[in-house]
């Protein structure tokens, strides 16, 4: 194979930088959707971008990097209320919280999703890890959640991974751990992601987008 990554490499690598020097299995096997998901239709060359979804979900996940519920499933939220003609409730699911029926309706549309796969009519749909990367992609790639999107911070000029958060959230300078944002704990994350990335890429280095020096 002349492009994709080398698994081992990347999780040697990730192992020991973000997972304390273990992985669980659901952590391969979620980091490993979201890899196949990626070399099957890759979104862009910049490799940025898919440190930046790892580190996202690595964050949004709380480290699990499978598709997870929203605690709560909606409660006290506007939200959380069954929709009328379907009777879901369209609370967060996936690798990053998609929320809200008419962003379940996008996703069906945007990824051809119908019948037994509609997110809409089947809303634990949004928690099958190849559906949830697809979300993932072209959500952040896209800006379906805030408008924000991945070339606005990760271009041939701009390398800027705190203030990409307000992709996802508005929350990047709140404290979240030891002191640390959430923006600069989510930057030290794709730092460690896109060093693995690098490391493990297995093309041509000529055909990745390389953050501007």
């Amino acid at each position: 194979m002349d492009y994709g990554f080398n698994s081992s490499a990347f999780f040697d690598s990730v192992r020991e930088s973000l997972f304390g020097g273990s992985l669980t299995q659901s952590q391969v096997d979620g980091m490993n959707a979201i890899l196949f998901a990626w070399e099957a239709r890759p979104p862009s060359r910049d490799l940025r971008w898919l440190a930046y979804m790892l580190a996202t979900t690595f964050h949004e996940t709380g480290r699990a990097m499978t598709p997870i519920a929203e605690d709560g499933k909606g409660e006290g939220m506007e939200y959380g209320e069954p929709d009328p003609h379907t009777g879901q409730i369209y609370y967060g699911r996936g690798y990053v919280q998609l929320t809200w029926a008419d962003n379940y309706k996008r996703a069906d549309d945007e990824l051809y999703l119908e019948n037994e796969l509609s997110c809409y009519d089947h809303a634990d749909n949004a928690l099958r890890p190849l559906i949830a990367a697809l979300i993932m992609f072209r959500g952040m790639g896209e800006g379906w959640f805030r408008g924000d999107k991945l070339a606005d911070y990760f271009n041939t000029e701009t390398d800027d991974p705190y203030n990409a958060r307000d992709i996802i959230n508005a929350d990047k300078s709140e404290i979240w751990s030891n002191g640390v944002s959430v923006g600069k704990l989510i930057e030290g994350h794709h730092d460690a992601f896109l060093a693995a990335l690098e490391d493990a890429w297995l093309g041509d280095r000529c055909d990745v987008v390389v953050k501007p020096i």
